[in-house]
């Protein structure tokens, strides 16, 4: 005869193993069941993003395409992709994938979420830009639409991201980049920078190497197929242009700018001063506020006051006081060199 003690304790046994895996909402089933919701939900938001930017772009992709783009289990994404045909998100063209007018509202509601934290992350927090693209990457797919319009609402319902990318509105509304990429001009063009592709990566770290921002102006001085070279803030730049394509710029006329007047603090050298025309639009948020507290304020007279032995930080001399600010900073503070005048001699 089994001894009822120890089937009693086998019996709570399994109900305690039972409880764990079938408990609602933290049982181990329910938790894997909305994991595997969760992962479903991500894969299609992933995959009706890259339609909608082929689209935009004027390509198409058909289901291998999209395998290739993602890093997923192929029979997952063909699932998936039937699963999206189903919901009537997406059909099927001579093999290639189309948007439906349900399927390009529902993209275009993860794009506005992904552009607003871009936009959030500029202004609100100390994040580089370099990690923008990949936190909002996973902040898309959490937001809620109460959310999304929250965060809209604590940013102003701003019109473009970061990269100068137009925000999606609340009903899907999206406003055309006025603008063709940079080597679509020709020498002695005078643009200002519009818009900043942030994908792929590769190309988008070699702008951000170069200290290029949304707001500057630039002055084509050379173009040929091998190089672009052009004049931007007093400096002078050379892309591929492979990597000057991921560069909009508006075109302006020639009285609208003198480009060679404008110059960052950064290139100011001692015995030359200065008065402070602006403050470049990439300086955001606490930098942006910091700097104008120390006095660097448009039409205040500035020069180099004090270099340090590896030239960063520097002080400069601002209305009788010597602030330091390292270089970095000193990029974003926009100059117009005074040329001193000989003195005739009488």
């Amino acid at each position: 005869m089994a001894n009822p003690v120890i089937s009693l304790i086998v019996f709570l046994l399994i109900i305690a193993i039972l409880v764990v895996l079938f408990y609602p909402k933290t049982g181990f089933y329910w938790r894997l069941h909305r994991s595997f919701k969760r992962d479903s939900k991500v894969l299609i938001e992933d995959i009706l993003k890259k339609i909608y930017h082929a689209e935009d772009n004027g390509n198409t992709l058909n289901s291998n395409d999209i395998i290739s783009a993602l890093e997923a289990n192929p029979k997952k994404v063909l699932d998936i992709i039937s699963e999206m045909e189903d919901k009537e998100l997406i059909s099927f063209e001579n093999g290639d994938i189309k948007l439906s007018e349900l399927g390009m509202d529902y993209a275009l509601r993860i794009i506005r979420v992904h552009r607003l934290w871009e936009k959030y992350l500029s202004e609100k927090t100390g994040f580089a830009k370099k990690d923008w693209h990949s936190i909002a990457e996973k902040m898309e797919h959490k937001l809620d639409s109460v959310q999304t319009k929250e965060l809209a609402i604590d940013l102003g319902n701003p019109r473009f991201d970061p990269h100068g990318d137009p925000i999606p509105t609340e009903s899907g509304e999206i406003e055309p980049i006025n603008g063709q990429p940079l080597p679509n001009f020709s020498e002695g063009t005078i643009g200002r920078i519009i818009h900043i592709e942030d994908e792929p990566e590769i190309i988008y770290k070699q702008i951000l190497a170069e200290d290029l921002h949304i707001g500057s102006h630039v002055l084509i001085i050379e173009k040929n197929e091998k190089r672009i070279v052009f004049h931007s803030e007093g400096e002078e730049f050379i892309l591929a242009p492979i990597v000057a394509n991921n560069i909009t710029i508006f075109e302006l006329e020639k009285e609208e700018i003198s480009e060679e007047n404008t110059s960052r603090l950064s290139s100011l050298k001692e015995n030359e001063k200065a008065k402070i025309i602006g403050i470049s639009h990439e300086c955001r948020g606490e930098i942006r506020r910091r700097l104008l507290d120390l006095g660097f304020v448009i039409n205040t007279k500035i020069e180099v006051d004090l270099t340090s032995p590896m030239r960063n930080p520097r002080a400069y001399l601002i209305r009788d006081t010597s602030i330091a600010i390292r270089n970095e900073q000193a990029k974003f503070i926009l100059i117009e060199k005074i040329k001193e005048h000989a003195k005739s001699n009488k």
